[in-house]
């Protein structure tokens, strides 16, 4: 019982880190937000799905590859912790450091023409699949839920509940900033949210930098 205690609080963290990971402000989010504000919902979701198909891709080559690696090289793990931890407080840093001097973000146009819904699929596939953040945030995502002696089912339930959470998160932004109210209230607290994403992410940093095999 206790094994499986570990294993669902494992899980609860992967889900923090995932979340905390894709809602902070990134290539994906900012082309949902002007894609929402410009050409409306439907695209703005259209670009969301993609956004979660790459995503989804990027999150079982990491669970497939890392399961693999953890299995042969008992040291990968120490490796991936480090990757990881520096990447989460590299994002820190840039939380912070955009917090302290706030930035007006540009709302402009993204896909201008485009009306049929796969091209604003394929778009946000696209952005994703070649987003380095992407890669690196799953890194730390899978290190966090997935440990080496990790049952078989936690790679399905990372992978499929960081899916679902994606869903959400992705198309929350979609369905927010097509709202003018959302839009200036988003404007009005930027430094207070990028606060909060700055500790949020040092916290996840050093949690997974000084946790323990």
């Amino acid at each position: 019982m206790s094994g499986l205690m570990v294993n669902f609080s494992d899980l609860l963290v992967a889900y923090v880190a995932y979340v905390i990971a894709t809602a902070s402000p990134g290539p994906a989010n900012l082309a949902i937000m002007t894609t929402a504000m410009h050409q409306g919902r439907k695209s703005g979701f259209f670009l969301a799905f993609g956004v979660v198909c790459g995503s989804l891709c990027w999150a079982i080559l990491a669970a497939l590859g890392l399961s693999a690696l953890l299995a042969a090289f008992g040291w990968a793990f120490t490796v991936i912790k480090v990757v990881g931890g520096l990447y989460l407080l590299w994002l820190a840093f840039k939380a912070a450091r955009s917090a302290m001097a706030p930035k007006r973000v540009d709302a402009t146009p993204v896909g201008a023409g485009e009306k049929s819904g796969s091209a604003y699929f394929l778009k946000g596939f696209l952005i994703h699949m070649t987003n380095p953040k992407a890669v690196f945030a799953w890194v730390a995502i899978i290190s966090l839920g997935l440990k080496p002696d990790a049952p078989s089912w936690m790679s399905i339930a990372v992978v499929g509940g960081c899916a679902l959470l994606g869903v959400v998160v992705f198309g929350s932004y979609a369905l927010a900033f097509s709202t003018q109210t959302m839009i200036n209230l988003y404007a009005s607290f930027k430094r207070s949210i990028e606060g909060v994403m700055a500790v949020a992410f040092g916290f996840a940093g050093i949690k997974l930098l000084t946790s323990r095999l």
